[in-house]
C-alpha cells in the first residue's frame, strides 16, 4: 500500500516563501503523477499543480509564475516552492499520487492523498 507523507506547510508573511514537501512509501509500487491541491475554507479541493513522470507541468492560473512544482523520482518525493505567498494562498494543501503496484504478476492502478498540511498567509 502507497502512502503519502506532506511536510512543510505553516504560517508566513504576505509576499512570504514556504517550501512543501511529500514523500510516498511503500513497496513494489511505480509513481506516475503527483500533484498538489488546496481547499481553502468553505471552497472545494483544488488543484495547485500538476507533474508527470517525465517531468511536465501544470499549474492552475492563480499561481502561475508564482509556484513551481519538482519531483525526485529517486525519492519518490514532490515538492513546491511557493512564493510571493497572498492571503487566498491559505488553504490545507493536500499531494496527491497515481501509482501502479504489482500484486503477483498483476499490475494494479491506485491513487492516494496526503493527510494535509496547512498554509497560512497572514498580512
Amino acid at each position: 500500500q502507497v502512502q503519502l507523507v506532506e511536510s512543510g506547510g505553516g504560517l508566513v508573511q504576505t509576499g512570504g516563501s514556504l517550501r512543501l514537501s511529500c514523500a510516498a512509501s511503500g513497496s513494489s509500487f511505480t509513481i506516475t503523477a503527483m500533484g498538489w491541491y488546496r481547499q481553502a475554507p468553505g471552497k472545494q479541493r483544488e488543484l495547485v499543480a500538476g507533474i508527470t513522470s517525465a517531468g511536465s507541468t501544470n499549474y492552475a492560473d492563480s499561481v502561475k509564475g508564482r509556484f513551481t512544482i519538482s519531483r525526485d523520482n529517486a525519492k519518490n518525493t514532490v515538492y513546491l516552492e511557493m512564493n510571493s505567498l497572498k492571503s487566498e494562498d491559505t488553504a490545507v494543501y493536500y499531494c496527491n499520487a497515481e501509482y501502479w503496484a504489482l500484486y503477483g504478476p498483476t499490475r494494479r492502478y491506485g491513487e492516494v492523498w496526503g493527510q494535509g498540511t496547512l498554509v497560512t498567509v497572514s498580512s
